[in-house]
C-alpha cells in the first residue's frame, strides 16, 4: 500500500472551496472518470452504496439543468451555466440492513453516505486541479424530468465541476476549534 504524505491531504482540504466561476476549458473525460471512481469507492452504511451519479456535460442539457438550479428570486446559482460538468447524485434504494438501521437509529444513512461520496467527488476534483461546488438548492422535479429520473427517487445534490476562473483561494471563515470541539463531554 502506498502512503500519501499527510501534508498533501491537509493542503487539499485547506484549498478545497466552493468555486462559483469557471473558465471555458472543457474537463477531460479521464479526469471525470477518476473523480467518479473516488465517489464509487466511498464508504457507506452496510455497504449499501445508495447512489447513482449522472454526468451532465452535453451543453444544451447542462444549461437546462443550470436553469433548474438558478433562482431569480434569491439570486443564487447563476454561475452554474459556466461549469462544463454537472454531476447529479441520485439517492437509490438502500439495502435491507441500511434501511433497518436508519429506522432503528432514526438516521437517514443513505443521506449520510451520499454526503461522504459527494465530498470524495469534491476532493478528487480539487486533486485534479478542478474547481467544484455542491448545490442543494434546485428544482428537483425539473431535474428529474430533464434527466428521466424516476419520481420515486430523490436528488439530494448536484455538483458543478470545471476549471476555476481564478487561482485565488479565499480565506476560510470557520468557527475556532474551541467552538466546535470538546473532549470526553459536551
Amino acid at each position: 500500500m502506498t502512503t500519501i504524505p499527510s501534508d498533501y491531504f491537509y493542503n487539499l482540504v485547506q484549498n478545497r472551496q466552493s468555486d462559483r466561476a469557471y473558465d471555458t476549458r472543457p474537463v477531460e473525460k479521464d479526469k471525470v472518470l477518476k473523480i467518479l471512481e473516488a465517489a464509487r469507492l466511498a464508504p457507506s452504511a452496510f455497504n449499501a452504496q445508495p447512489w447513482r451519479f449522472i454526468v451532465v456535460d452535453e451543453p444544451v442539457l447542462k444549461n437546462k439543468l443550470a436553469d433548474a438550479a438558478a433562482s431569480r428570486v434569491l439570486g443564487i446559482n447563476h454561475f452554474t451555466k459556466q461549469a462544463p460538468v454537472h454531476i447529479v447524485i441520485v439517492m437509490e434504494p438502500a439495502n435491507l440492513s441500511s434501511n433497518f438501521g436508519s429506522l432503528v437509529k432514526e438516521k437517514t444513512f443513505p443521506l449520510i453516505d451520499i454526503g461522504i461520496a459527494a465530498e470524495h467527488i469534491c476532493l478528487a476534483a480539487k486533486a485534479e486541479g478542478l474547481g467544484n461546488c455542491m448545490l442543494g438548492w434546485f428544482d428537483e422535479s425539473a431535474v428529474k424530468k430533464l434527466l428521466g429520473i424516476p419520481k420515486s427517487r430523490r436528488v439530494p445534490l448536484i455538483i458543478t465541476i470545471g476549471y476555476p476562473a481564478t487561482d485565488e483561494i479565499r480565506p476560510k471563515r470557520r468557527k475556532s476549534l474551541d467552538d466546535v470541539v470538546s473532549f470526553n463531554k459536551y
